[in-house]
């Protein structure tokens, strides 16, 4: 979908942003550009939609050389988020929502359409929030009409620059995971830059660890933490990289679909719906291994079942959850 080719960008006082930078981004996945102040990231985002250009190498969009493409037209394919949001204050939500659709001259019934449908998916129901002003709306609130406003004209790609870097931390927790449910259901490619390495292995499908201009580490999640690379991205993924390891494994990567005789009868009271409140609590497939070794240990047992639609899958044991998150028993503790 994207692919940088040898990619540097230098500016006219010879600062180098980036040097040499090469990775594909697939289409469908969130690729997060994580790494401190000044390090290239976001320089490199800004390529995408050429809001900057390459000094040497080559982005491609879909196998384009992005150099050959307009970039008034490039841009109306490519949704843009940032932490400041820019709502257009003197206009109403749906006004702000419909920008893109109307400059592509959609009929206005699609852009209505199309508004309405993009503010339920953002839990704001039109009926409550399309004619009300940014101003009259919390910086969450807010910053769905701009995620809102973005889909609008329905982007090949979405580009999101620290876009909840300005909340609060409870507000960015929900948001954060509101945008996972909503990535399930509209599967667009991200670029999503942050400095925050919790975020970065939250959001990212894939991510890009960048240091001083340089792209030192691109993996999955999961085998960044099981292998950083280097001591810089030791260091920057901080001393609890069990916990963090934890919370990137999802529970459907490690239960197991055979029932052992010795977890029936936990396994029963789930089917039957005989449990009280003090038994234990199954875990979903999308549920994280730290959830799950939290509940285990709740109810002081060594298992617990998995549910899919309400329906018992398997179970998920601490030995197994221990061993493929290369934990210690001395972690039990630290996750209680």
């Amino acid at each position: 979908m994207i692919e940088f080719d040898d990619v540097t960008k230098v500016y006219s006082d010879g600062t180098v942003a980036i040097e040499n930078v090469n990775f594909e981004v697939e289409e469908g996945t969130t690729t997060v550009l994580v790494g401190p102040s000044g390090c290239g990231k976001t320089t490199t985002m800004k390529l995408v939609n050429r809001l900057e250009d390459p000094t040497e190498g080559t982005v491609y969009f879909d196998g384009r050389d992005i150099q050959e493409e307009d970039k008034v037209d490039l841009r109306r394919k490519v949704g843009y988020v940032i932490q400041e949001i820019g709502l257009f204050d003197h206009m109403t939500v749906g006004e702000n929502v419909a920008t893109v659709p109307e400059l592509l001259d959609w009929d206005r019934k699609r852009i209505d359409d199309r508004v309405d449908e993009l503010l339920q998916l953002m839990d704001l129901p039109p009926e409550s929030y399309r004619d009300q002003y940014p101003p009259e709306l919390s910086g969450g609130q807010r910053q769905r009409v701009g995620v809102a406003r973005a889909l609008a004209a329905d982007p090949d790609v979405l580009l999101m620059d620290e876009p909840f870097g300005a909340l609060d931390p409870i507000t960015r927790d929900n948001l954060q995971d509101e945008f996972l449910e909503i990535q399930e259901q509209i599967n667009t490619t991200i670029l999503f830059v942050t400095h925050s390495v919790d975020e970065a292995l939250k959001m990212g499908d894939r991510i890009a660890v960048f240091d001083v201009g340089e792209l030192v580490r691109y993996d999955e999640p999961r085998k960044i933490l099981e292998d950083p690379g280097s001591e810089f991205v030791d260091d920057f993924l901080g001393s609890d990289r069990v916990m963090k390891l934890l919370q990137v494994t999802r529970v459907e990567d490690i239960f197991q679909t055979e029932i052992e005789p010795a977890y029936q009868d936990i396994v029963r009271v789930i089917e039957d719906g005989s449990r009280d409140d003090d038994d234990v609590v199954p875990v979903t497939l999308n549920d994280t291994a730290r959830t799950a070794l939290s509940r285990i240990m709740q109810a002081e047992t060594d298992a617990i079942p998995v549910v899919d639609d309400d329906e018992v899958v398997g179970i998920v044991t601490e030995e197994r959850i221990r061993e493929e998150t290369s934990t210690s028993k001395s972690a039990k503790s630290e996750v209680a």
